[in-house]
């Protein structure tokens, strides 16, 4: 009976530490300030803030974000 607790103790806090997770996201534009531009948009659609966790360009502009509560 113990050990039923138990493995219901660890699945339910499980599924709460997963539900914690960023969203994460991507957009593409001429420039770095067109990409950013489109993830601030995907945040503010979400209600959410961001972070922005890798940047490039070659021949286009290249982001990556994770949206944060």
């Amino acid at each position: 009976m113990k050990n039923i607790k138990n493995i219901v103790a660890i699945t339910a806090l499980t599924l709460v530490s997963f539900s914690g997770f960023a969203q994460s996201v991507t957009a593409s534009g001429t420039t770095l300030d067109a990409a950013e531009a489109q993830i601030a948009l995907k945040a503010k659609q979400a209600g959410t803030s961001y972070k922005i966790t890798s940047a490039r360009f070659t021949n286009g502009a290249y982001m990556s974000a994770e949206l944060v509560k």
